[in-house]
């Protein structure tokens, strides 16, 4: 039968998130969530919100939350956007600054929505090459363009940038909007904030899925002038006006006024990943020096493809990318110590 209105459908390749198995046996390193609780005092929001308040809409502007922000990074609450997960607050950045007829400009291992984004909103973009170490060149970013995305550090290689190459990253593409991706930032890199007050064209953007434990709660954030925050706002207004939901909000809050709480578990994250990573290369792997809350690794003598399927067998879940470059390598979240033990041990049987 004819169908001449598939013809009229947009064609896609959409992003492809980590499998969400719903057994309770399995070890779940595949999506890079934390294996810690949420602050206190996100707990505490939940045990006592009242849920007759659900009946109104939340705050539109998200004020309470915005000023925790601006007051933890010392900026002004203008300089603050809030959207529903970083995921939401990049396409809206994708479709407020990158608007030219110039590609736009990210490393070619990187996160896979980036060409996702890219094709929906018919942005022309040309991809930069990771040098031999999966480390970014920001010298191929010396040439013409109409933006630049760099994720610090960069998934799924787990690398990172200085300050000091983040701000030449910034003097060499001052005619452009700079947003540099921070989804993994808390757990050992260096973040771009600092460069906020000198460069009015970067935009820093951070998630609380990832080091702050909140990824069943979809809270991202943006840091950047007042000049890009409005922009970001108008067309956040003019596409989507969906705000973040009360709850959301509250709890948000409550993780960003935790400091304490939030520094501990990064430190256990931290020290985790480096005790995993010992371990791993003990066993024959390279494991790239990493700033996540993740191990990038391949084996010289085993494909990666069937240790995948040997853990998944195991009933412990982890990430393969089949793409050039990397088809043999993985990408390992850092759990517990004890699931991180349980890998190792399955790992030793496998090999």
């Amino acid at each position: 039968m004819d169908k001449p209105f598939l013809d009229k459908l947009r064609k896609i390749d959409p992003y492809v998130p980590g499998e969400q198995p719903q057994a309770a046996d399995i070890i779940k390193l595949n999506a890079n969530e934390n294996p810690y609780p949420p602050a206190p005092g996100v707990q505490e929001v939940l045990r006592t919100f009242d849920a007759s308040s659900l009946a109104l809409y939340p705050d539109a502007n998200g004020k309470r939350l915005k000023a925790a922000l601006a007051e933890r990074f010392d900026v002004r609450p203008p300089q603050v956007f809030l959207g529903n997960g970083s995921d939401d607050v990049l396409a809206l950045a994708f479709q407020s600054f990158f608007c030219s007829d110039k590609p736009i400009l990210y490393p070619d291992i990187t996160y896979s929505f980036y060409p996702v984004w890219c094709d929906l909103f018919s942005i022309p973009y040309e991809t930069v090459p990771l040098d031999e170490n999966f480390c970014v060149n920001i010298r191929g970013y010396d040439k013409p363009n109409g933006g630049v995305v760099l994720p610090n550090p960069n998934a799924p290689t787990g690398c990172g940038l200085s300050l000091d190459a983040l701000e030449d990253l910034l003097q060499h593409n001052a005619d452009c909007v700079v947003i540099i991706d921070e989804a993994y930032v808390d757990f050992g890199a260096q973040s771009a904030v600092p460069l906020l007050d000198k460069y009015e064209n970067l935009l820093v953007v951070q998630t609380m899925s990832k080091s702050r434990s909140l990824a069943g709660m979809r809270i991202g954030y943006a840091l950047g002038s007042e000049t890009l925050i409005a922009t970001l706002e108008a067309v956040k207004n003019s596409y989507n006006s969906y705000t973040m939901d009360a709850l959301a909000l509250a709890a948000g809050e409550a993780s960003v006024r935790d400091e304490d709480y939030f520094q501990q578990t990064c430190r256990r994250v931290i020290a985790t990943r480096e005790r995993s990573a010992d371990a791993l290369r003990a066993l024959g792997f390279t494991v790239l020096p990493s700033l996540t809350n993740f191990l990038f690794v391949t084996h010289p003598r085993k494909q990666a493809a069937d240790i995948f399927a040997f853990l998944r067998q195991e009933k412990i879940f982890i990430r393969y990318f089949k793409l050039p470059r990397i088809d043999n390598y993985l990408r390992i979240t850092v759990g517990t110590d004890e699931q991180m033990d349980r890998l190792i041990a399955a790992l030793k049987k496998f090999l």
